[in-house]
């Protein structure tokens, strides 16, 4: 998976964003098993995974917290 922009992370609808993030985490998962085992090809792309996750979690907790902000006022 291609490094992701937050400009176009934030034209996804939620559901698209958790399965992404999904995706991520198995491939961080096979990336830290790689490391463990001395396969890996490029270290770095642990850092950008982590980054990647942490931008779509961001991204979903902005939405729930102005939903949740929304959802009160009505």
């Amino acid at each position: 998976m291609a490094k992701s922009k937050t400009k176009d992370l934030r034209d996804k609808p939620d559901a698209d964003l958790i399965k992404e993030e999904g995706a991520l985490r198995e491939q961080l998962f096979k990336l830290r098993w790689q490391a463990k085992t001395g396969n890996i090809e490029n270290p770095n792309k642990i850092r950008e995974v982590r980054k990647s996750i942490a931008r779509h979690l961001t991204i979903l907790g902005e939405r729930a917290k102005a939903g949740a902000k929304d959802g009160g006022n009505q």
